[in-house]
């Protein structure tokens, strides 16, 4: 998952401009290319590898949704660490074409739906998913429907955990379903893990 950010001093990494970094399981350090798009980014080697042991085994064999793809640097890493299903959503028509191409070269079978994720949120997908990534871009208000849709529009499986990450000045409104797992802030942005539990709906 990647955002459209400017770029801070806690992002920066020792790798290459335009290269994406898998960090884990089956295409562990195998380099993809990012395409040269305006604050693109690919979410930091240390966020995925905190965000990873905090899902630990729970990715294995798990159907995966990738919300704001942007480089889909999240959903590979899922892919390569077991995920048996993944769905991308991207807008952005070259972001979306590179993504098509990486998942080429990992032979990879996904769903790529190019579109605005709040108009793809906005249907019921065929199957809930039990890993959501949701990362939309800062300061646009999209955290809180993105949120309301995955739940409405049956996104998200009984025990779904779904990872956001929004500017670091924003309390998320979140569903009365989703439980905080776990949380961390790095540099201008706050990440949470929540755990959906249908027995909390009220």
């Amino acid at each position: 998952m990647t955002r459209r950010r400017p770029p801070t001093s806690s992002s920066r990494t020792k790798r290459p401009p335009g290269k994406l970094r898998l960090i884990g399981g089956i295409h562990r350090r195998r380099q993809l290319p990012v395409p040269d798009r305006p604050g693109l980014r690919p979410t930091p080697d240390r966020v995925r590898e905190t965000l990873f042991n905090w899902l630990g085994s729970s990715v294995h064999g798990a159907r995966v949704l990738d919300a704001f793809a942007g480089t889909g640097a999240l959903g590979l890493e899922a892919l390569s660490r077991g995920a048996t299903a993944l769905s991308f959503i991207e807008q952005d028509r070259i972001a979306a074409d590179q993504l098509a191409d990486n998942l080429a070269t990992l032979n990879a079978t996904a769903t790529l739906l190019r579109q605005d994720a709040l108009i793809a949120l906005a249907t019921a997908p065929a199957a809930p998913f039990d890993i959501i990534f949701l990362d939309p871009p800062f300061n646009r208000d999209l955290a809180a429907p993105s949120c309301s849709l995955l739940e409405q529009q049956g996104w998200l499986a009984s025990e779904a955990w779904i990872y956001l990450e929004t500017e670091a000045t924003l309390l998320p409104e979140v569903p009365a379903t989703w439980r905080l797992h776990r949380e961390a802030r790095a540099g201008e942005s706050h990440a949470r893990l929540y755990r959906r539990s249908a027995l909390a709906e009220t």
